[in-house]
């Protein structure tokens, strides 16, 4: 199982929200983003997940910069998501050397740039759900829809997607252990590779996620807080 750290950025600075409310956001102060993706690198990651919080409140990327700036800098592969919405702002990031880009309301609202992306990039790009009570949100998480998360992520592997990052808002930035349930339902409902995302706390939720047999976990608030060490995680994921 592949151990993401996550950097989350918002007006230039590491920052982690609760629940996804952009109020509550607390910045991350030890590094800037550059030297928080190095000590990532430092402690054993070889990938990092790449988040620009604005560009995903206002429908475009905010921070591209930032994001180039560590894939071109670190040995890390990297996974960006935030605002992408068109074909120029995916293939923009992948020409500058990022791994994969995610694509999150424009997969709910926008099913033919999808497509177009899944057919044009492959396995470059991933997918992110993000829901509360089953239900799909989007645009930086201010918008609901009707549409159950499982129900989405079938539309995504009949288009082809390889790779779906789940994330259950309800758990996000609380520490409080991730949606193993709606997890494990996930992994059982499609054959795509999936990510957990939202409420790792510490080393038994990586264990918890390893035994759902998900193919990666994404960790932020745990780590900077200290409730996670990130070698630890990393070889427990590694682990037979």
């Amino acid at each position: 199982m592949i151990i993401f750290p996550a950097i989350d950025i918002l007006d230039g600075k590491c920052v982690r929200l609760f629940k996804g409310d952009y109020e509550t956001n607390e910045t991350v102060t030890a590094a800037s983003p550059l030297e928080t993706a190095r000590k990532f690198e430092e402690e054993g990651a070889e990938w990092i997940h790449l988040v620009d919080l604005n560009g995903a409140r206002y429908a475009r990327p905010t921070e591209p910069e930032i994001f180039k700036e560590i894939a071109a800098n670190t040995s890390l592969k990297t996974e960006v998501g935030g605002g992408i919405r068109t074909m120029k702002a995916i293939e923009d990031y992948l020409e500058a050397g990022l791994t994969r880009v995610i694509l999150g309301s424009a997969a709910l609202r926008d099913p033919k740039l999808t497509q177009e992306a899944v057919r044009t990039f492959g396995e470059r790009i991933a997918i992110g759900i993000d829901a509360k009570d089953r239900r799909v949100l989007a645009d930086g998480w201010l918008e609901a829809s009707d549409v159950d998360y499982i129900e989405l992520s079938k539309r995504m592997e009949q288009m082809g997607v390889r790779t779906i990052i789940f994330t259950d808002i309800s758990k996000d930035g609380t520490l409080a252990g991730p949606n193993a349930e709606q997890l494990d339902e996930l992994n059982r409902a499609v054959s795509c590779d999936i990510t957990a995302s939202g409420g790792i706390r510490d080393i038994e939720d990586i264990r918890n996620m390893k035994r759902l047999g998900l193919y990666g976990t994404i960790c932020g608030k745990s780590i900077y807080k200290g409730t996670l060490d990130l070698a630890e995680a990393i070889r427990v994921a590694n682990s037979n």
